[in-house]
């Protein structure tokens, strides 16, 4: 009968072991492994030595209060002749003595948290269990080595905003490997209200990333939990600090995690997006976040977006909205509950809160080949992600006497849907994953099969000869400037036109919130011969739009026509940007790790004032030490002049890192900037 080894003490050989999974920027002061992958630890024994075939050892590894081993959070199991990957096991691989090295695998499907593995009778060791994307039996595995290198290890990026004819990268800090982050986002798993209500069966749900994407989906968002972000879109941040202020996901989880749990004030999509991306990261879920330009939200599940304007343009009780633009996220993984590997591969998932899906606010996770398929059975959400981005958009006139006409418009929804590139700073245009070209032969298959009859029939509809509008802009926007935007009016028909053109402007949030007036002019009789064009000048003067903008810095331009002959209506529709000054930075002395360096940061003030209460602050991922570092301007900052910063900073790490840099003034506020750094060691 084999004799059970005597431990005296064990050594978890962390650094070894982190770093060979991938998990030594988390720091080696604990052991934190990926599953389906071997790792390593030294037992020594109190008498006697290990002898193959006369030495046995019990292994139980446990995760979460109730451990089952038909749920698979216990698992038991002793020595084998080599360690197996497919499942848990543990082999000897050191030549008999009295220090034994022990190979362990933790099953590629065992659920993932914090495990403790007890060793024969009494000794006991803990680790941290992770996804392992580089396991070929894992559901998360990805192949190429950029790949992942970008969506699991890369600890900042960016995000596109704004709008699809002018994507304004802002750079952001994923961070999730900062000093306690990943203990931050094992929280968040167990704080969810299935794991309140059933731990056990939540914990058993972790073996899989389909059900622990659903659970982010949930819970970075506070609406139906104690989650990690609170949702305002508003213009009042009282309580909190605006989204726009947000430049990594580092202190927001930070925050949640040391205020015992209390929602941080305040988030918008991109915030949503990019804390969820930086939990999947740190959990080992390929994760990107992606920007869906003209993003519909259809509240009935008609693929509908209905809007109702007056007889001056003016929208009026329209609760659809088209946002400019819409951020969530996409996780790398397969579906096998949908029995169809066409399906395996990115999921969308959105944690920004908009509609109930099975009681709860969250979206997904939904494999993007189904949505360009128009398969709306599959789970999770298919037809709410499809709306986003395949909607078609129908327009009505309320008028006086109470009737309603509809209203020529050209809006198209899913723009340009946007990613960072792997490797790059570029941005790389995915619309093709999500639908097919407009107008083509498979699109209307897809249509077909999404029972999307009134996108059929807008396509069938052709534009004929007679008026034709359009919004022209300047080439250069900048706040603090005025400027002109022009409509052109055109006659493409055979008979003279007389027509009424009301050309406005408003200030919108990026959700596509009205705000103030910035500009309006209308002109009662634009008459036109046939082959004639009007090109009719607004004036945007800063003094006007400066007291209505919100802090997306976005005008709403709308051009309407109305034909006194036919009584038909013609609309168009622009969002413009009005461009933030450049920050410049340079970086001062050689770059290396544990050497202090200088960042020298200038913007110039755009603005027709002065500026005051000037600061620039910088933070990046192995660059600030996990903290926000701030330096404050002691004097005012003049039209025209440079507003000028030194702030000090010591790299920890080597490789190419990206130092993101803010500016806040009382006229200027969350002014975005970044350089990338090459630390050398």
């Amino acid at each position: 009968m084999a004799s059970a080894l005597s431990i005296d003490r064990v050594s978890l050989e962390c650094e070894f072991n982190n770093m060979d999974h991938r998990t030594d920027l988390n720091g080696v002061d604990r052991l934190i492994v990926r599953r389906g992958q071997p790792f390593s630890i030294s037992l020594y024994l109190r008498s006697g030595g290990y002898q193959p075939g006369a030495s046995s050892l019990t292994c139980v590894a446990e995760t979460g209060p109730q451990p089952v081993e038909q749920y698979g959070t216990r698992a038991v199991f002793g020595l084998s002749p080599s360690v197996d990957t497919s499942c848990w096991s543990a082999a000897v691989i050191s030549p008999p003595g009295d220090m034994v090295a022990l190979s362990l695998c933790a099953s590629p499907e065992a659920p993932i948290g914090r495990y403790t593995l007890t060793l024969g009778p009494s000794t006991q060791i803990q680790f941290i269990l992770l996804f392992n994307p580089w396991c070929k039996d894992d559901a998360v595995h990805m192949e190429s080595e950029q790949d992942l290198a970008e969506y699991v290890l890369a600890q900042d990026g960016l995000i596109f905003r704004d709008l699809n004819n002018y994507p304004i990268a802002t750079p952001w800090t994923y961070g999730q490997f900062e000093s306690g982050i990943l203990d931050a986002c094992l929280r968040i798993l167990d704080m969810n209200p299935k794991c309140l209500r059933n731990p056990g069966k939540d914990h058993s749900g972790r073996r899989n990333p389909i059900y622990v994407c659903r659970v982010l989906s949930a819970m970075v968002n506070c609406n139906d939990d104690r989650g990690v972000l609170f949702g305002n879109w508003s213009n009042n941040f009282d309580g909190g600090v605006s989204p726009m202020f947000w430049r990594s996901s580092v202190e927001i989880l930070r925050n949640w995690d040391t205020q015992a749990c209390a929602p941080v004030k305040f988030g918008q999509c991109w915030v949503f997006a990019a804390v969820a991306c930086s939990v999947s990261r740190a959990l080992g879920i390929p994760c990107r976040v992606v920007t869906n330009y003209a993003s519909a939200h259809d509240s009935n599940a008609d693929l509908l977006i209905k809007r109702y304007i007056d007889e001056n343009g003016k929208p009026v009780g329209s609760k659809e909205m088209i946002w400019n633009y819409h951020c969530w996220v996409e996780s790398w993984m397969t579906r096998p509950d949908l029995k169809n590997p066409e399906f395996n591969g990115w999921q969308a998932y959105d944690p920004t809160p908009q509609e109930r899906s099975e009681k709860v606010f969250c979206c997904g996770p939904v494999p993007l080949r189904a949505i360009k398929q128009g398969e709306l059975t599959c789970s999770y959400d298919a037809p709410f992600v499809f709306a986003e981005v395949n909607a078609d958009v129908v327009t009505y006139m309320k008028k006086q006497d109470g009737s309603m006409s509809k209203v020529t418009t050209t809006t198209l929804v899913g723009q340009m849907i946007s990613t960072k590139s792997v490797g790059s700073d570029d941005r790389e245009d995915i619309t093709h994953l999500y639908k097919y070209p407009e107008g083509s032969a498979e699109e209307r298959e897809t249509f077909t099969k999404a029972n999307h009859q009134n996108k059929l029939l807008h396509q069938q509809q052709q534009q004929g000869d007679g008026l034709h509008l359009a919004i022209k802009v300047s080439p250069d926007m900048r706040k603090g400037c005025d400027f002109d935007v022009f409509a052109l009016v055109s006659n493409k028909g055979h008979s003279d036109k007389k027509c009424r053109l009301v050309f406005g402007s408003c200030a919108v949030s990026y959700t596509g919130v009205m705000g103030g007036n910035c500009g309006f002019k209308d002109m009662l009789n634009v008459e036109l011969p046939p082959g004639g064009e009007r090109r009719v000048p607004l004036r945007l003067n800063y003094s006007k739009y400066d007291a209505e903008l919100t802090e997306d810095n976005l005008i709403r331009l709308a051009a309407l026509l109305l034909d006194y002959s036919t009584g038909e209506a013609l609309m168009t529709l622009r969002t413009i940007v009005l461009t933030n000054p450049e920050i410049k930075v340079q970086i001062l002395g050689e770059p290396k790790e544990n050497r202090r360096l200088a960042a020298e940061i200038s913007l110039k003030n755009p603005l027709p004032e002065p500026l005051h209460n000037c600061c620039f602050s910088i933070e990046g991922a192995n660059l600030t030490g996990g903290t926000v570092i701030c330096e404050s301007l002691g004097q005012s900052v003049e039209p025209g002049q440079d507003a000028k910063a030194k702030i000090y900073f010591t790299p920890t790490r080597s490789g190419l890192r990206k130092l993101v840099v803010d500016f806040n003034s009382n006229r200027l506020c969350h002014v975005k900037g970044y350089r990338n750094v090459i630390i050398g060691k």
